[in-house]
């Protein structure tokens, strides 16, 4: 690495855009990502739409408790 580097011509926040949507990658245990591709065949949707029913099952329940 040099010891200076020459900024003077840069642009502050050229990659940002406040308006910006992130996907998320999201991990899963083997066994809950079998238990969703089990699901999501059944039901004959894709993962994420499997995941998403899921964890909406899931918050309603939690909101419920609450």
């Amino acid at each position: 690495m040099r010891k200076e580097y020459d900024f003077s011509k840069g642009k502050r926040c050229k990659f940002y855009h406040p308006d910006m949507k992130l996907n998320i990658p999201v991990y899963l245990d083997e066994d809950v990502s079998a238990f969703v591709d089990k699901i999501a065949s059944k039901k004959g949707i894709d993962r994420s739409s499997a995941v998403n029913e899921l964890l909406k099952c899931g918050i309603k329940i939690a909101e419920a408790i609450e």
